[in-house]
Parts: C-alpha cells; structure tokens; sequence
C-alpha cells in the first residue's frame, strides 16, 4: 500500500524521517488523502510487502517492435574510452548496445516521446509491459503515451575511475550531449527502425523527453536535466547516487568538489539555484547504501535522497519520493511493485505536440 507522508513530519531529522512519518500516521491525519494516488505529488512510503503491479506482467496486450544494434566507443566524439581520468585496471566496452522499443500504439510519422534509460537493457521487460498494457488503459490517470524506450548501454566498469561513472557520476552536461546529439540520432536513422517506420522520428520537446536510471545511472538522469533542461524534462531515479562519486580528478571538481553531493548539501544547488522546468521522481530504499555512514563521508544514500527530496519540496518542484521498506540498493521488487505508478505520474499532464 502507498502511504502519504504528511508535511507537518517533514521537520524531523534525516536518520528518522521515513520511520518517524510511519509511526506518526494516524486517522486524523490520513482524513485528508487515505492513499496516494499515482498521480499525486509529494512523499510515499511503500512496504514492507510487495507483489508485482498487474500493469507491469505481460497481459496479452498487443505488442510493440523492438531493435537493437550496437554503438563503437572509438567512434564517438564525447565517450570514446580514452579519458585521462580513467583508471587503467577498470575495462571499457569496446561497443555499446542500444535497444529501442517501439510500442504497439505508435503510430508512425507522429514525433514520438520517449523514456532514455540508463543501464540498458535493465528494466526494459517492465517497461514494455506497461507501454503493451497502459497506453491501451480506459483511467485517464493511468495511461501512457506512446512513447518509445530507448535502453542505453553504459560504457562499462563501476565507480570512480570507470567508463561508466565518467558518464554517470561527472556533473556536466557531457551525458546529456552524448545522448542528445549521438544516441537520439542513431535511433532515428537506424535501418531496421526506419524500415519498419519509414516515418519514425523522435520529439523535439523537451516535455516529451524522459530519463530514467538506478544508483549512478539516477543521478545521471537527473543530470542530464539539471544541465540541459531544453532537452529533457522527465526525470525517473530510483536510489539515486547523490553522493560525492565524482572523479577526484575530474575538471568538473573544481566547480564541483563532492559531486552530486552538491544538489542538496554543501553547495545546495536544488535550493540556490532558480527553479528548472523540470518533473522529478526520486526514490532510496530503508537499507541503501551506506544508509548508517555519517554525513561527513558523503556516501549516505538515504541521507542523500532524503535531503534532495527536502530541497525538491521546498523549491517547489513538481516531485514524487518514494521511501521502500525493508530493501535495498535498486532492490528489483522495488521495481516491480512502482514503476508502473512511476510512469504514470511521470507522463501525467503530458500532450503529445502536434507538429
């Protein structure tokens, strides 16, 4: 069940704050919303039982077409796995792989939206599931556009020092770019899709452009719209790595010493920087990582969800946090039990553009 933590908890200290909400629910705070909806904003705490939402099973729905090819790290022009900041022990793919996923309810020559997701393939059967199931449903409040899935492969490696944590854990708009004038593009003109859609082509409004990641690849969501608004403005992290797993000698630390630590302490960039057009969903599970380290390691990943949450609520963002119950790290039952309400508020309000 989704519970809505009421505002008046939110004072409460981070260590406390999600089992402080629990215990301090009664019937008189919970007169004015029982139970969130998915389309409302603001915190939810789930658990600690879970079953996988009907949405995200496969149904018989019609299904969509899906592609894949592969893209060379050698011959991009902004991760070609040469890096001077990257540690010679950690490999690098020589190749990353792209699959796309074209929904059934597409219709072609129509500018799609899409979802980038980070990690690809991961997740990917879920969200089929919901595209085959949800842009078909009759409740306004839970369907989807047709939207395309586009799963990123990352570069490879984990943590500082590695391809991957370049892409995901720098903060710049490196990524967004890479995504914007590499990814998308080669999606576009791939033969297989075109073939398929001799009309295929991606949106152009950055309203119909979602991000989606776990951990690192999170944080790297709600980068690239942190960075490059006018491109992507739908944001999915689940147990975003806001925590200081930059680089040491990456350039970006000189305008950035802890990372992603800064959206929400030291800097505070959510909180001292004018309000982006953005739509933000951010999760963290009760056992994430490091979820008993103090703060001056800048490694709690509760704390750090906790506090980009706290900043998200008081800028005004348009914002959903989710608080799992006996899980951790992108816990895959976490996934199974949400991502279908995620996607739904995510795309709520959203109209296809007409050009």
């Amino acid at each position: 069940m989704l519970i809505s933590c009421h505002s008046t908890f939110r004072s409460l200290v981070w260590a406390l704050a999600p089992i402080a909400c629990l215990g301090s629910i009664d019937a008189s705070v919970l007169a004015d919303d029982q139970v969130a909806s998915s389309v409302q904003n603001g915190r939810v705490v789930i658990g600690p039982d879970y079953e996988v939402a009907p949405e995200l099973k496969d149904q018989g729905a019609p299904k969509g077409k899906q592609f894949e090819f592969a893209m060379p790290l050698s011959e991009s022009k902004i991760f070609d796995g040469t890096d001077s900041t990257l540690d010679p022990r950690k490999d690098v793919r020589k190749q990353r792989k792209i699959v796309v996923y074209v929904p059934a309810a597409y219709q072609d020559g129509t500018a799609a939206p899409f979802l980038v997701m980070h990690d690809g393939p991961s997740r990917l059967n879920l969200v089929r599931n919901a595209l085959d199931n949800m842009t078909n449903s009759k409740d306004p409040n839970r369907r989807l556009p047709a939207f395309i899935a586009i799963a990123v492969q990352n570069g490879g490696n984990d943590s500082k020092g590695s391809q991957r944590g370049l892409e995901y854990d720098t903060m710049s708009d490196r990524l967004a770019r890479f995504i914007q004038l590499e990814v998308l593009p080669a999606v576009e003109n791939h033969p297989e899709i075109r073939a398929a859609y001799p009309n295929f082509k991606l949106t152009d409004d950055p309203w119909g452009r979602g991000v989606m990641g776990c951990s690192s690849g999170g944080a790297a969501a709600l980068t690239m719209g942190w960075f490059r608004p006018e491109w992507f403005r739908r944001l999915i992290t689940y147990s975003g790595t806001f925590v200081d797993q930059q680089d040491d000698d990456a350039p970006e630390e000189a305008d950035y010493p802890l990372g992603a630590w800064e959206y929400h302490s030291s800097m505070k960039l959510i909180e001292n920087t004018e309000k982006k057009p953005l739509r933000i969903f951010t999760h963290v599970a009760e056992n994430d990582n490091r979820a008993n380290d103090p703060e001056s390691t800048y490694h709690n990943w509760v704390m750090a969800n906790e506090r980009t949450a706290d900043a998200l609520e008081a800028k005004g963002y348009e914002y959903r946090y989710v608080f799992s119950k006996a899980t951790r790290h992108c816990d895959r039952k976490v996934f199974e039990a949400t991502l279908a309400d995620t996607l739904a508020w995510m795309w709520h309000g959203y109209e296809a553009d007409a050009k």
